[in-house]
């Protein structure tokens, strides 16, 4: 038998949302820039007939798991700071499912303030992509 805490939703969403980072970070630890053996290409520019600000994206992911930061930021420039936001996420996932675990912090405090912390850190780290795309 399973036991509760594993049944909470908020720990379903925490731990999946910790396997899907895992995922894009081993995609991009395999597929190298160097070898431009990406499988998933843009659609972007064929759909919209111009080029999106997230070219480059996978590529410059692969450079930084590589600890290649210069040029990852060749590749894109908000490869960076996509990549800290994805990284800063996976160890909220896993550190606020054990806050939560062992009830250090109330659940009544710990989801509004996961929730603040996760809006601002996107913010911050997709500001500028949010400017390319205009939502009206």
């Amino acid at each position: 038998m399973v036991p509760s805490y594993w049944k909470e939703p908020y720990n379903k969403v925490n731990l999946l949302l910790a396997g899907v980072i895992i995922v894009i970070f081993i995609y991009s630890g395999i597929f190298s820039a160097e070898k431009d053996n990406h499988p998933v290409s843009s659609f972007y520019p064929e759909a919209m007939d111009k080029e999106s600000p997230t070219k480059g994206l996978s590529r410059s992911f692969s450079e930084i798991t590589r600890g290649h930061f210069k040029e990852a930021r060749q590749w894109n420039e908000y490869g960076i700071p996509v990549f800290f936001f994805f990284f800063t996420q996976l160890i909220l996932r896993l550190g606020l499912n054990m806050l939560h675990y062992k009830r250090i912090i109330p659940f009544r405090i710990l989801l509004p303030s996961d929730v603040s912390v996760s809006l601002l850190l996107f913010i911050l780290c997709f500001q500028k992509l949010l400017l390319f795309w205009k939502f009206y």
